[in-house]
């Protein structure tokens, strides 16, 4: 089983370092002691599940999921999010019953025997009361769960309301699930992300949209990509594709829109990266677009966050071909080419 994980993990370009293998060795052990018949005083110490936090990029949704293809059970994986509003559909539906999520997790156990959690964030004092009763059903009903998260299970839902509530939930969850940091400087996502050098301007608009796509679904996976407008601060704007950690937007589109420092305030506090493409050289006839542009670039560098230009580093000094925001252009330009290094990368808020 163990290679089975290691094959699948380097097919992404995930070499397992000391502190991933160390987190697929206690998987696979803690399933292996369930598989045994013989030895029931280990199967009573065995663990319903694991808890896996860490910082991001460090593989552990790859490793969670490449684990749970080994796995011979009925099984599911949700993002949080996702999941949050499957369960808030089903309350919907079973808002005319006494106990409603006692019937929701009766529900999943007849349906899964395991259940993946990726991304596992809790902010909202409804989701908290939820959740933390939920989860303890289903490993009190012989779901094993397997949770990703940035965060160590006591740190979750920080200053939040009714929090002492949860954090009985997460204690008595804490006993049942394997908790295991994954910790380390390398960064996987960081690394594919900073070394695609594909130049979208080098190639058809079609051909580097489904170059880009693939290259997002590959460093996302847990995430459900959207292609709608994007909605901030109360206002729908155009862009490529929106998930739960990213934003994928047009040059020329985006910026051409009526957007605000305000929103890009917003944009930096909701996502995790930015992905810039479609780039178009602009002279003074559209200095609107170039003003935005470096208003963006520059509240972004402000705010220390991840945004990653499908353009190759010489193109960018072409990018406006004007005279009268000269000054700003060359600061803008400077923190362009910055922005680009793995340096400034690794260096921005978590």
């Amino acid at each position: 089983m163990i290679q089975s994980i290691i094959h699948d993990l380097k097919s992404q370009d995930i070499q397992p370092d000391k502190g991933q293998l160390n987190l697929i060795n206690n998987l696979i052990s803690n399933y292996k002691v369930e598989k045994s018949i013989f030895n029931t005083l280990i199967k009573r110490g065995k663990k319903k599940g694991a808890y896996v936090w860490g910082d991001v990029g460090r593989g552990k949704t790859a490793i969670i999921k490449s684990f749970m293809k080994q796995i011979s059970k009925k099984s599911i994986s949700y993002h949080y999010i996702d999941l949050m509003s499957d369960i808030h559909n089903k309350l919907e539906s079973n808002s005319n019953i006494k106990n409603p999520i006692d019937r929701i997790a009766k529900d999943y156990c007849k349906k899964y025997e395991v259940i993946f959690i990726d991304e596992f964030q809790v902010e909202d004092v409804a989701d908290a009361m939820i959740i933390g009763n939920l989860l303890i059903q289903l490993v009190n009903k012989g779901v094993e769960l397997y949770i990703t998260s940035n965060a160590h299970p006591d740190n979750l839902y920080k200053d939040g309301l009714q929090r002492q509530k949860f954090i009985k939930s997460m204690e008595s969850l804490q006993g049942a699930l394997f908790i295991y940091n994954l910790d380390g400087d390398f960064d996987y996502r960081m690394r594919n992300i900073h070394q695609f050098k594909k130049n979208e301007i080098s190639f058809s608009s079609d051909k580097g949209d489904r170059y880009i796509e693939d290259f997002l679904k590959a460093n996302f996976s847990g995430d459900v990509i959207n292609h709608e407008n994007i909605s901030i601060n109360s206002r729908d704007f155009m862009c490529k594709a929106s998930s739960n950690n990213y934003l994928w937007i047009s040059y020329s589109n985006f910026f051409g829109q009526p957007t605000s420092s305000k929103d890009f305030i917003e944009i930096c506090n909701k996502f995790e990266w930015v992905f810039v493409s479609e780039f178009e050289e602009y002279d003074d006839d559209h200095a609107d677009i170039i003003r935005r542009f470096i208003s963006f670039i520059d509240i972004a560098y402000r705010e220390n966050f991840k945004v990653k230009f499908f353009i190759d580093s010489k193109s960018i000094n072409n990018l406006y071909k004007g005279s009268k925001l000269s000054i700003l252009w060359n600061r803008c330009a400077s923190r362009l080419q910055e922005m680009q290094t793995i340096e400034y990368l690794e260096s921005t808020k978590k």
